[in-house]
C-alpha cells in the first residue's frame, strides 16, 4: 500500500471542513464506530483513508446535511451503492447522491413533470402539499407549480413512503419544525449582534452554528428514537 496516496483522518477533516464547516475527527470516528467507515489502517494503528473512503464520507455528509437522512437509512444506501447486483438501483441512488443545478433550484416546474424530473406522481407531491410538507403556487394559467427548492425534500419523503412511513405521517415532522425553528432563532440571536464588522464572517457564523445544531439535535433525536423503541420491545419474545 503506497502511503502517499491514502491521507490521514486529521487531513480528511480539514479538506472537507470547507464544505462541512462542523466536521471534526470526533465525528469521523463516530461514523466509524457505526460502521459506515472502514479505512486502512498502520501497523501503528493509525488510520488512512483511500480516496474511496473520502468519497464515502462525502456522501455521508451530503444525506445527513442535505436530506436529512438517519444514519440508518444511510447505511442501507450506500450498502446498496456497494452491492454489484444492484446496478439499477445504483443509477437511481447516484441521481439522488447528487445536487440539483442552480437553474432547477430557482424554478418553478409545472406539477406535470414530476414524474420526469423527480420519478414521483403528480398526486403524490399534492398528498405532501396536504399534509403542509411543501406548497405548491398556481400559475397566471391555472397550473400549480412545485419549488425547485422543494426537490430534496420530496425526494425524501419519497425513500420513506418505501418504509410504510406517508405524506399523512408527515404532518408531525412539519409542526415540529415550526416550532424548532423559533426554538433556533432564539439561540441564534446572538449571531445577529456580534461585534465582527465583517457580514460574511457574521453569516459563516450564524450559518456554521445553525449547521451544528441541526446536527446535534437529529443526533438527538435519533437516540431517544432507538432508547423508546428499545424500551417498547423490552418483554416482547418473538419466535
Amino acid at each position: 500500500m503506497a502511503d502517499a496516496s491514502y491521507l490521514t483522518i486529521g487531513k480528511v477533516v480539514k479538506r472537507l471542513q470547507p464544505q462541512y464547516p462542523d466536521l471534526t475527527v470526533s465525528k469521523v470516528r463516530y461514523l466509524e464506530d457505526e460502521g459506515l467507515l472502514n479505512p486502512s489502517r498502520t501497523p501503528g494503528g493509525y488510520r488512512l483513508y483511500s480516496s474511496r473512503d473520502i468519497k464515502r464520507l462525502e456522501n455521508i455528509l451530503y444525506l445527513q446535511k442535505n436530506r436529512f437522512m438517519p444514519l440508518s437509512v444511510i447505511r442501507e444506501e450506500l450498502d446498496r451503492l456497494d452491492d454489484p447486483s444492484q446496478a439499477v438501483v445504483v443509477h437511481h441512488d447516484e441521481h439522488v447522491l447528487s445536487s440539483d443545478d442552480e437553474e432547477t433550484i430557482n424554478k418553478f416546474h409545472p406539477i406535470d413533470r414530476m414524474p420526469e424530473l423527480l420519478g414521483v406522481s403528480a398526486s403524490f407531491v399534492r398528498s405532501l402539499s396536504d399534509a403542509g410538507v411543501l406548497s405548491l403556487r398556481r400559475s397566471p394559467h391555472g397550473r400549480d407549480l412545485v419549488d425547485g427548492h422543494d426537490f430534496p425534500l420530496i425526494r425524501i419523503a419519497d425513500h420513506l413512503r418505501h418504509y410504510g412511513i406517508g405524506p399523512k405521517n408527515l404532518r408531525q415532522y412539519v409542526t415540529a419544525a415550526r416550532r424548532e425553528s423559533t426554538m433556533f432563532e432564539q439561540a441564534l440571536v446572538v449571531y445577529g449582534r456580534t461585534s465582527d464588522e465583517d457580514p460574511q464572517r457574521r453569516h459563516d457564523a450564524y450559518e456554521k452554528a445553525l449547521d451544528q445544531m441541526l446536527y446535534l439535535t437529529n443526533e438527538l433525536r435519533d437516540e431517544l428514537i432507538k432508547r423508546s423503541i428499545t424500551n417498547r420491545g423490552d418483554g416482547i419474545h418473538i419466535s
